[in-house]
């Protein structure tokens, strides 16, 4: 239950960018905006946020095995949002723009989601007293 909170969280944040950033700012269709957001949680969620955050580093050194995770994010996005734009509305210099764009700004939301995943559906607990925003 815990993994279906953390993906229902992961997609909101996903497809709130998506739409604002898609549809709101370079008009394209919401609904592909939501079905590239549901493509890109579930593959964030299993290739940098099972795998990539918790193998990045060891449990007590969760700086680095954040800014690990946020970066594959950022990469992995990008590229996931950029093909998925791609072949829905052409290759254009806007679909680029935006999938930079999102991408940027999920990463971002990222780097509060791993700490939200740590705390939360890993449950390790051992070094919160080496971050000073890790529980806040």
């Amino acid at each position: 239950m815990k993994h279906v909170k953390a993906l229902i969280m992961k997609f909101v944040m996903s497809a709130v960018v998506l739409g604002t950033v898609f549809t709101g700012i370079y008009n394209y269709d919401f609904s592909d905006s939501i079905l590239i957001g549901l493509v890109l949680t579930v593959l964030a969620y299993a290739l940098d946020d099972l795998l990539v955050y918790r193998n990045a580093a060891d449990d007590s050194d969760y700086k680095k095995r954040n800014i690990v995770a946020t970066i594959s994010d950022l990469i992995l996005s990008s590229l996931v949002i950029w093909i998925m734009g791609a072949s829905f509305f052409g290759n254009t210099i806007t679909v680029i723009q935006a999938s930079v764009v999102s991408a940027i700004v999920i990463a971002v939301g990222e780097w509060f989601f791993h700490k939200y995943l740590d705390k939360h559906v890993l449950n390790t607990d051992n070094y919160k007293h080496t971050d000073a925003t890790y529980n806040k």
